[in-house]
């Protein structure tokens, strides 16, 4: 359909998992793609240039403020424009608050949350010159609704909410539109680890009975990538498959 042809996104931590299930999303409907992670994937830009569009991965340290600015300065010296920005880029160090540690707690913060004020304030400029753009938080429902176990996780994504509605407002009359993405119980990697008898919990509390695939997230992601989103900012799109309605 081409929905993103001649647009340039830069999406953090896709080389693999829900960030690259949005990557061949976008690739697929024309989107030439920058992404990072921590080192440089080849096996992965192969898989999205396949696709016929420009790709070039980036290694990125995204908690760090002026390696940031820099990578940023160097997408849009490499691809001329950038169109839309997914923070994709997170992980979890889980645990109880009487057992957390600061460092448990800094980690999760300034990789989640903190990454996501670099890459915005980093790429607003391009978008305001270009009187446009889409900006996409990756954040979950665990933000929305908390989790035991998770009090640095869900803070760092109720932050990456907030954020997005934050600058739906300030970047609004500038052409620039921001949402977030909560996904509830997605298949990849992390959830394939856990525990026979957890899985089985989750989906008892999951109407649709079936755990989401990284393509749901990527779908809503495209849409909010799109035009078919112009009039859609500051709003939190819950993937779960009904669990909290």
């Amino acid at each position: 359909m081409g929905l993103l042809q001649g647009k340039t996104a830069l999406i953090t931590g896709a080389a693999r998992g829900i960030g690259k299930a949005i990557a061949l999303r976008f690739a697929a409907e024309g989107a030439n793609i920058a992404f990072t992670d921590l080192a440089v994937n080849e096996e992965t830009r192969a898989e999205i240039a396949a696709l016929g569009v420009q790709c070039k991965s980036y290694a990125s340290n995204a908690a760090d403020f002026a390696e940031t600015e820099a990578l940023v300065k160097q997408v849009k010296e490499d691809f001329g424009t950038i169109d839309v920005l997914v923070n994709n880029a997170g992980i979890t160090k889980d645990g109880l608050m009487l057992r957390m540690t600061e460092q448990q707690w800094d980690a999760v913060i300034g990789v989640n949350l903190k990454s996501a004020f670099n890459f915005i304030h980093a790429t607003v400029p391009v978008m305001m010159r270009q009187r446009s753009g889409s900006i996409i938080n990756m954040a979950s429902v665990v933000g929305v609704h908390g989790n035991a176990g998770q009090a640095n996780y869900a803070a760092s994504k109720a932050g990456m909410i907030a954020l997005a509605k934050s600058i739906a407002q300030e970047m609004g009359p500038k052409g620039i539109r921001a949402n977030a993405i909560a996904p509830g119980f997605i298949e990849t990697a992390m959830t394939a680890a856990l525990p026979d008898a957890v899985r089985e919990d989750w989906m008892k509390k999951i109407p649709l009975r079936r755990g989401g695939k990284p393509e749901d997230v990527a779908d809503v992601a495209l849409f909010l990538a799109s035009d078919l989103s112009s009039y859609v900012s500051g709003q939190v799109i819950q993937i779960d498959g009904g669990m909290n309605m």
